[in-house]
């Protein structure tokens, strides 16, 4: 009987742990339990050195439409420095792109308060 060389692989995006065998080149499902591991995006958004000035008239509508995209699941959370340097948000999103085109289209960003959006993936810990 010839050996087989078995790689397991925890896929975070869909919570499924696959095996990988050299033998067939396929990949299989593992029957398991989800992974508590999610990925999601760590989103950055950088503020412009007049931010603390030129978000006023932004404000409002900025943070309802964060507070409407965490009530739909989609924002995890998110926050600002302190400081005004950077916004931090922990969103859900397909790709890099995606999660940073959610940013774009925020009204900070169309009037200049934030001046660049980065996106890294993250493991996020499920809630049990």
């Amino acid at each position: 009987m010839a050996t087989v060389d078995v790689a397991t692989v925890d896929d975070h995006r869909t919570g499924t742990l696959w095996v990988s065998t050299t033998a067939t080149g396929v990949n299989v499902p593992e029957p398991t339990a989800p992974t508590p591991i999610e990925t999601v995006w760590h989103v950055q958004a950088t503020y412009a050195p007049d931010a603390a000035e030129t978000r006023a008239p932004f404000r409002a509508e900025h943070i309802a439409r964060m507070q409407a995209l965490k009530a739909a699941g989609v924002v995890l959370e998110v926050g600002a420095f302190l400081d005004v340097s950077a916004t931090v948000a922990i969103v859900r999103a397909a790709s890099e792109q995606d999660a940073i085109d959610l940013f774009r289209e925020d009204v900070y960003m169309r009037n200049g308060v934030w001046v660049e959006i980065r996106a890294r993936p993250f493991g996020r810990v499920r809630d049990e």
